[in-house]
């Protein structure tokens, strides 16, 4: 339920510097990469506002088991029997979510966001606390289990999904969403809101004498996700449940600083085993870094490119690259086309029929040897003679010096 023992996880200078703002002060030495024993809600107590960039939180689930469960094979299924999945009543159970989920939200950076995982038990008990408490909740996230545990009775459905909630502390907070990574990792497609992934097994799935280590050990597949698409390397991860350090140990693959609070020493001495068995590859910004360059880009204006002589005034460009959608260049940048005037993302989105347009890859201009080219390769050659006068080595869109 909370923290861990205190044994320095051996990081080291692998993660990124931290950046963190005036107003957002990055958490000391003493508290970055390693494990915090106690209850989570004493813990995040003494811990600085405004300071953590991401919480993944796998809460007690408050199952009210009342009788054992057998197999066909009348083998007893190991429940989630633990004492600290137990609460006196719905009510106990809110008061400690209030409890933590308050105190989560102190401490999370203004552009911070919360992943809170959970069943049917729990899930939406805690979604009504955390829109009481002023979240904002911009996904739920469906993981469906490849391979679920069967409902042995068969009295029920089996429980085949857990659910995410996704959530931030303002509906105008400007969170982190690799969106390209995500679309990436799905095949180039926009990643949608069922997860498929496999529950935790195998090797990957912690054991003491035979049996689970941690009822609800959580797979590292599910962990790589979130933080990927969510957190940005030299971020601080907390998970204010860590058991036994799944978060911990994708963290610093992934090249994050991560804090665990845990109460159970047992799961201490496990997951510090754990994560000290994970090496990561030597940081290099090219390769981790998997936010879009050009989001992360100056911006610049059609009107940039005609100041610089990149474009000449009263040229003209095409919608598409079709010859028959004919548009001019004013001299302030913006297009004229059959009497409709506008930036080109506006003319562009006119000519769409009112669907949002990005100018840059709609609009084509006549390249030196002739052929179409879309306006972005202006805009990428703008940049690079922007980083050149700068004093930065700069590469030509076409790769030439």
């Amino acid at each position: 339920m909370s923290a861990k023992s205190g044994t320095r996880s051996q990081v080291g200078p692998r993660i990124p510097a931290l950046t963190h703002s005036s107003e957002s002060p990055a958490p000391g030495e003493e508290w970055l990469d390693r494990i915090h024993t106690g209850e989570c809600v004493e813990v995040m107590g003494s811990m600085p506002s405004d300071s953590i960039d991401l919480i993944f939180a796998d809460p007690p689930y408050n199952l009210q088991l009342s009788h054992d469960l057998y197999r066909p094979n009348m083998t007893r299924v190991n429940p989630v029997d633990d004492n600290w999945d137990r609460f006196e009543s719905f009510e106990a159970y809110d008061a400690f979510s209030q409890s933590w989920l308050r105190e989560c939200k102190r401490i999370l950076k203004p552009e911070g966001s919360l992943w809170v995982i959970g069943t049917y038990h729990n899930i939406f008990r805690l979604g009504t606390i955390l829109q009481d408490l002023g979240y904002w909740i911009l996904n739920d996230v469906i993981w469906v289990k490849t391979n679920p545990m069967p409902n042995f009775r068969g009295v029920r459905f089996t429980n085949a999904h857990e659910t995410l909630i996704w959530a931030v502390t303002s509906p105008r907070a400007r969170y982190t969403f690799n969106h390209h990574a995500m679309k990436d990792l799905n095949d180039g497609l926009q990643m949608r809101s069922d997860w498929h992934l496999a529950i935790c097994s195998g090797k990957e799935r912690l054991r003491i004498d035979g049996r689970k280590a941690h009822a609800t050990q959580k797979p590292e597949a599910l962990l790589y996700r979130i933080l990927l698409s969510s957190t940005n390397p030299g971020d601080v991860v907390l998970d204010p449940f860590f058991g036994t350090g799944t978060t911990g140990a994708v963290a610093k693959r992934l090249h994050r600083h991560w804090i665990g609070i845990e109460r159970e020493p047992e799961y201490n001495r496990l997951a510090l085993a754990r994560i000290a068995e994970v090496i990561p590859e030597p940081y290099d910004e090219r390769a981790f870094d998997v936010r879009d360059r050009r989001r992360l880009a100056p911006r610049v204006s059609l009107g940039n490119l005609v100041e610089a002589g990149l474009l000449d005034p009263g040229a003209a460009v095409y919608f598409r690259g079709q010859a028959s959608v004919r548009a001019l260049v004013k001299p302030d940048g913006r297009l004229e086309c059959s009497g409709i005037e506008g930036s080109i993302h506006q003319v562009g989105k006119q000519l769409m029929g009112g669907s949002p347009c990005n100018g840059w890859e709609h609009w084509y201009f006549t390249s030196e040897s002739g052929q179409l080219q879309p306006l972005d390769v202006l805009r990428e050659r703008y940049r690079n003679q922007s980083a050149i006068a700068e004093g930065h080595s700069a590469t030509e869109i076409d790769g030439s010096p």
